[in-house]
């Protein structure tokens, strides 16, 4: 592997994080792994705090209790060196709309350090996969919600990182174009072993075969794959669990 990774390890490791925004406690001893070749889906109503710890897996913020490990590598004292094998694609729109395809992708790797040449071939490689080769010389405002994402997912692989985090990366788009980038991302786990985070609040994304981590009120309510936290709910299916995970608990309950 290319970024110095620590190979059998877990690719990211969250361990023990809290963070709170003006006295609330937005996580609450939050951990987790992610590993390779594996397709982990952090699931959570809006507001459980899923785009709280996603950003503190990249940086924008700074967790000062706990640990979150890329490669091995803490985000807090190795910095960007923890941060190279990262790919992001965040919720909100990062594509400059004046730029055609292939200049907003060029100019990602030259951030990246990558030579015109290297990088050119890596953007013709990512889009053939996402069947958008024919795009390239087209403007980004010209191109609708999915075709935009499908370019964001392939910036996030231009630079051949190790560990992949989406954070509801299908927010907006219609269930065809959801599903095919769901599945694409799947598919990228299993055939290029990478580790995948993605972060959503949609059940249908979510095979049974993947690692799940319910995210509920800032604190980890279950994780396993998504086969086995419906069992251990005692539920029919996904959505039952989930249901029963995220409901309240009468004051007097047991924990």
């Amino acid at each position: 592997m290319s970024h110095g990774s620590t190979g059998d390890g877990p690719a990211l490791q969250v361990d023990g994080v809290s963070f709170a925004y003006a006295g609330r406690n937005a996580l609450d001893d939050v951990s987790f792994t992610v590993r390779r070749g594996r397709f982990t889906a952090l699931l959570g109503p809006n507001g459980a705090g899923k785009t709280t710890l996603f950003s503190l897996i990249t940086r924008l913020f700074d967790a000062r209790i706990g640990s979150i490990r890329i490669c091995g590598r803490d985000v807090a004292t190795a910095g960007a060196a923890a941060l190279a094998p990262l790919g992001v694609v965040f919720q909100q729109p990062t594509l400059d709309l004046d730029l055609t395809v292939r200049q907003n992708l060029r100019y990602f790797a030259r951030l990246r350090g990558l030579s015109v040449k290297d990088a050119d071939r890596r953007i013709d490689e990512q889009l053939d996969r996402l069947a958008m080769r024919e795009r390239v010389a087209e403007k980004v405002r010209a191109l609708n919600g999915g075709h935009r994402r499908r370019v964001e997912i392939a910036r996030a692989l231009l630079h051949d990182p190790e560990v992949v985090v989406l954070d509801e990366a299908t927010v907006g788009l219609d269930v065809p174009t959801r599903r095919t980038i769901v599945d694409h991302v799947h598919e990228l786990a299993r055939t290029r072993g990478l580790a995948v985070l993605w972060t959503t609040h949609l059940i249908d994304e979510i095979l049974p075969d993947d690692d799940l981590v319910v995210l509920h009120r800032g604190r980890v309510v279950a994780t396993g794959t998504a086969e086995a936290v419906t069992r251990d709910t005692g539920a029919d299916d996904l959505d039952g669990a989930f249901a029963r995970l995220t409901k309240a608990p009468a004051p007097e309950a047991a924990a």
